[in-house]
């Protein structure tokens, strides 16, 4: 049996309308905001007038394109609930959040600039926004992982805050190692010395160690035994130190 002419139609608009806001949202990414209708229209393969049929004012399109990442981030959340332990969905998330963030600094640019943010559409997505990260939270925090004393409002500026030095550092890697040093600080202590590390990527990143010698903080290993020292010269002390002491008479204390 086929498709009656109208529901044709409309799974051809749905699909128009979805074309269109992955358009604009690559076109709002790369160029900014000052991108034309038309231009958008030409990379997502329709006509102009699908656009303006859809989305009237690049205003409207730009609320649809916000909401849309909003809502994405929110499935997002649920499968991170669905398929780890609360600790290692919270984190993960929160990264997830901060480097999809990365890249969409004109649109952030317009939520700040202007009054009229949020609007209606876009304010429901951020309703369900929160609703996903105070689950994440509250699993977290009653699983032992997450401090108590922290709000979503206060996970939510910090997760903001660390997009933001993300974005500022040059170098990707150490960007992303010091978002994970600031997301550290809302482990609770025992978690943080029992060494419960991200579960973001394969061979999880762990709380990092400290030299045995020094202190020095040192980088994890994703395999392989912990490491002890921090480099050669720590080593070669530790092994000087053990050798007078196992010179020493028995008893005898070591200077």
């Amino acid at each position: 049996m086929t498709a009656a002419p109208q529901d044709a139609g409309r799974a051809d608009a749905r699909r128009n309308r979805r074309k269109v806001l992955a358009a604009a949202s690559k076109a709002f990414d790369e160029h900014g905001l000052d991108v034309s209708l038309g231009a958008i229209a030409r990379q997502a393969g329709v006509g102009a007038g699908t656009v303006y049929r859809h989305f009237p004012s690049k205003e409207i399109l730009l609320e649809a394109v916000l909401a849309q990442q909003v809502d994405d981030l929110v499935e997002t959340a649920r499968r991170w609930a669905a398929r780890t332990d609360p600790a290692g969905a919270f984190f993960g998330f929160l990264l997830d959040v901060v480097e999809t963030s990365h890249g969409r600094k004109h649109a952030c640019d317009a939520l700040t600039a202007q009054t009229s943010w949020p609007r209606p559409s876009l304010a429901a997505s951020a309703r369900r926004f929160r609703q996903a990260l105070e689950h994440l939270l509250r699993a977290a925090q009653q699983a032992g992982e997450v401090r108590t004393d922290v709000s979503t409002d206060d996970v939510a500026a910090l997760t903001v805050g660390c997009a933001t030095m993300r974005a500022a550092h040059r170098d990707r890697n150490g960007g992303t190692r010091m978002v994970r040093l600031a997301l550290e600080s809302l482990r609770t202590p025992s978690s943080v010395t029992q060494g419960t590390g991200f579960r973001d990527t394969p061979g999880a990143l762990r709380t990092a160690p400290r030299c045995e010698e020094c202190g020095t903080r040192i980088e994890a290993r994703s395999t392989g035994r912990p490491a002890r020292y921090c480099g050669a010269t720590c080593r070669q002390r530790a092994h000087r130190q053990r050798l007078s002491t196992a010179a020493l008479p028995s008893g005898e204390p070591r200077p």
